[in-house]
């Protein structure tokens, strides 16, 4: 697997293709996911929604488990800490495995804001799991 076929996973994913999301950076248990920053994206104070940083997370530690595990995953679980209001132009999910067996992987997510002069700003931090997908069974 390779950053292409990462773009195309993510680019088969009609909820990822409504937010704008791309894969940056792919491979050797690391993903990074970006999106632009939209004001439909936001909350009523004017901040980046939690669910659009859930969202990111989630993503980036499936994908990041992809690159050991391979494409035919599911996220198994996830937790997430908001540090701060997330405000910017840019958001950046920067995912990396933390331990992977045959069949699971646990990996760590950072996301940032990057603003329009290229600073980044934490803004949460998950951790979660991705397992492989069985196949259903017959009846």
């Amino acid at each position: 697997m390779n950053l292409d076929f990462a773009r195309a996973a993510l680019a088969a994913q009609p909820f990822s293709v409504l937010l704008g999301a791309r894969v940056e950076e792919f491979g050797d248990g690391r993903a990074v996911l970006e999106l632009d920053v939209r004001d439909d994206l936001r909350q009523q104070n004017g901040y980046l929604h939690g669910g659009v940083l859930a969202y990111a997370a989630d993503n980036a530690l499936t994908f990041a488990a992809g690159t050991v595990l391979g494409p035919q995953l599911l996220t198994s679980g996830f937790s997430i800490d908001y540090l701060v209001p997330a405000d910017g132009t840019v958001l950046r999910a920067e995912a990396t495995v933390v331990q992977a067996s045959r069949s699971r992987a646990t990996c760590r997510c950072d996301l940032y804001t990057v603003d329009g002069e290229g600073n980044s700003t934490l803004c949460a931090a998950a951790q979660g799991s991705a397992v492989l997908r069985r196949p259903a069974t017959p009846g």
